[in-house]
């Protein structure tokens, strides 16, 4: 008999808050951008190797520097509560399933542009889910999978682009991408967590016996 995993609610919370923490992080960095950031990027183009004249602007090098930080910190740490979750998920269908897999789809470049996409899908189909929410759940994992997609590229695109004269470019376009993206890798983790734990806990659930009649030998003549 198969042992039975059980589902993983924890690392699904974890992708939650990480998910929430890193929207927070981008959102600080675009406030910080707006207010500070393409006058900051003048003075520091304008002091350019003056060590006495870089103390003016020390404290808010030091601010956007902190700020930078925590975004990777965040999103390195959303990456692994994922990653975490996907390979959890997929051990509660079948328990031998490897990490390998799973690691390969999001770290190899090229793979990882569709690889994710398919593994996502494969979980939730083997959580035997009703063949009625097919269609919801493709039109769901396919704008997740656009919007993730579309937040990295427009972020790269920003870090990448020096000529704009400012700290890094990101605004308010970047911020709604990445906080559509990660809220539809929410609802994703949810739907395949709930599907998991509605199968976990049915074999667990009792109807109440119906009172037995008296067998048709019993009944007095």
């Amino acid at each position: 008999m198969r042992a039975v995993q059980t589902p993983p609610t924890g690392a699904a919370s974890a992708v939650y808050l990480t998910l929430v923490i890193q929207v927070l992080s981008l959102g600080a960095l675009v406030v910080f951008e707006q207010v500070r950031g393409r006058s900051l990027a003048g003075q520091i183009a304008a002091l350019g190797g003056e060590a006495r004249g870089s103390q003016a602007v020390v404290g808010a090098v030091t601010v956007f520097a902190v700020l930078m930080m925590l975004l990777v910190g965040t999103t390195v740490a959303a990456a692994i509560a994922y990653l975490t979750w996907l390979i959890r998920a997929r051990q509660v269908n079948s328990p031998t399933a490897p990490a390998a897999p799973v690691l390969a789809a999001w770290l190899v470049p090229g793979v990882n542009l569709v690889a994710p996409f398919v593994l996502a899908d494969e979980v939730w189909r083997g959580a035997r889910p009703p063949f009625d929410r097919r269609g919801r759940w493709l039109g769901l994992l396919a704008a997740w999978w656009m919007a993730c997609l579309a937040a990295v590229f427009l972020v790269a695109a920003r870090l990448l682009d020096t000529s704009a004269g400012e700290l890094t470019g990101l605004g308010l376009p970047e911020l709604a991408v990445t906080l559509l993206a990660a809220v539809l890798c929410g609802w994703t983790v949810r739907d395949v967590t709930a599907i998991q734990r509605s199968l976990h806990a049915s074999p667990q659930v009792r109807l109440p016996l119906a009172r037995s009649r008296p067998a048709p030998s019993d009944v007095p003549t």
